[in-house]
């Protein structure tokens, strides 16, 4: 849904939580006078450097052609001759989210004034956003070295010469040196990293209740959340997780645990929690510099009146916290199966096998380990690291790639895929507390085990649980905000 909320765009202090807001149409954009002021300026700089010396992708060719100087004769029409010749993408169309998420990124970085572009394209972004008007963007293209074919795709659809996905505007003149220095940008992989980590995180939100659940449930021993316990080892992350176990279970008023020592899924959760919430705020960290980041090649800089050619089109730092994420995050998974199974098991639970109610022989939620298992084969696929890949292309000039791009979509199948396992836990938790009818403390877990069980059916005989997976991968939304 929508609402009217504006967010300013300045070239600087635009967050990931302001390109999910932008991305899920919960909010719109308003593009500061200055930014257009200093973005007009760089685009003077650039067309007049342009005049005095070589400039790379306005007066020369790009990737091996960077020696070739434009013919004066033809350079009005370099720039469309170089986003035709860049748009090749290919494959199915990006989600609207994305698209919508790749076009506020790429005005915020236009308008840090470093591209010399001429403004009227940062207007029409901001226009586009404003009357909901969607370029159609293929997928496939990029390899983290810039999203070029993406974003001369979003460049032709400003200037008339692609259909619109959705909505119009009226076609946007492309100056001989905007085309580089419109494309020249990651905009499009940061959008798919940004809802990837969001993704994510809500999903680690939610999985310190459903953990809180399952503790419930297998009567677990508070004591391996204590803050001396975390304060003798403070990394960051378990730190928080203990914290906010003791939270949600109310530590204070808990009962003692049933057992000596817990199975690992319990005791040993802070300490892999831990690293992928580490992860999750070191991804934040690193978007939110290149979200606010004028890096296009070449930078046309303003304060110095110079151009710079460089190489920070390269994604290397993203693409590497991805892979950290990921791997990471499967660690976790692991441990939620772990307790699943732990859920099924008689000896921990005092419940019948596999939680099932009916007669003998019945298999209640047996299929929920097969279930859990095939969607962690499914993240443990994704957490290969990309990193381990490279390319060498354009005629041996462009040597080295970081494939942030494929990171990306590897991540947001990896949050998939743990949003199944940690619904089968939740499933599981849920059944056993009400088969056990047990007595939560006045704590948020409470509230959380309420509000799973106006959503989630109790049916005692075997019966299908798709429909029941479905509704707790949906419910895990809810639980983040607990």
């Amino acid at each position: 849904m929508t609402d009217r909320s504006r967010i300013r765009i300045r070239g600087s202090a635009l967050s990931c939580a302001d390109v999910v807001r932008v991305a899920h149409r919960s909010a719109s954009v308003e593009l500061d006078e200055d930014a257009l002021l200093r973005a007009g300026k760089a685009h003077l700089l650039a067309a007049e450097s342009g005049t005095k010396r070589a400039v790379y992708g306005r007066t020369t060719g790009v990737g091996a052609n960077r020696h070739t100087v434009v013919d004066p004769l033809t350079a009005d029409r370099h720039g469309l001759r170089l986003l035709d010749s860049h748009a090749g993408g290919t494959g199915p169309l990006l989600p609207d989210d994305a698209v919508r998420g790749a076009m506020v990124i790429r005005l915020n970085q236009l308008a840090a004034a470093g591209s010399g572009v001429h403004p009227r394209l940062l207007e029409a972004l901001e226009t586009a956003l404003r009357v909901g008007a969607l370029p159609a963007v293929h997928s496939m293209g990029a390899i983290g070295t810039g999203d070029l074919t993406a974003l001369s795709e979003i460049a032709l659809t400003l200037a008339g010469r692609r259909r619109w996905a959705a909505g119009s505007l009226d076609p946007v003149a492309i100056s001989p040196g905007d085309a580089l220095a419109f494309i020249s940008s990651n905009a499009v992989t940061l959008a798919e990293s940004v809802l990837a980590w969001h993704d994510t995180r809500r999903l680690l939100h939610a999985s310190h209740v459903v953990a809180a659940l399952s503790f419930c449930a297998l009567g677990g021993s508070v004591e391996a959340y204590a803050e001396r316990v975390h304060a003798a080892r403070p990394h960051p992350g378990s730190v928080r997780c203990a914290s906010e176990m003791r939270r949600l279970l109310g530590a204070e008023r808990a009962p003692a645990g049933r057992r000596l020592q817990d199975p690992f899924g319990l005791r040993a959760f802070p300490q892999v929690q831990g690293p992928v919430l580490d992860a999750a705020d070191s991804l934040e960290r690193i978007l939110t510099v290149d979200l606010n980041a004028a890096a296009e090649n070449p930078l046309i800089d303003v304060g110095t009146e110079d151009v710079y050619h460089h190489g920070q089109f390269s994604t290397a730092y993203l693409a590497l916290s991805l892979d950290h994420l990921r791997a990471a995050l499967h660690h976790v998974a692991e441990l939620s199966a772990a307790r699943l199974s732990d859920l099924v098991e008689p000896d921990l639970t005092g419940l019948p096998p596999f939680l099932a109610d009916g007669p003998a022989g019945s298999s209640g939620i047996m299929i929920l380990e097969y279930v859990a298992h095939n969607a962690l084969a499914q993240l443990r696929h994704t957490a290969a690291p990309v990193t381990l890949g490279t390319a060498v292309i354009s005629r041996g000039l462009e040597d080295h790639a970081s494939f942030s791009t494929q990171a990306a979509r590897s991540t947001a199948v990896a949050a998939g895929a743990y949003r199944t396992v940690l619904a089968g836990e939740l499933l599981g938790a849920v059944r056993a507390l009400r088969m056990a009818e047990t007595q939560l403390p006045d704590a948020p877990v409470r509230e959380a085990f309420e509000l799973a069980t106006k959503t989630l059916p109790l049916t005692r005989e075997d019966h299908p649980l798709t429909e029941e997976i479905t509704q707790a991968e949906g419910l895990l939304d809810g639980l983040a905000d607990l």
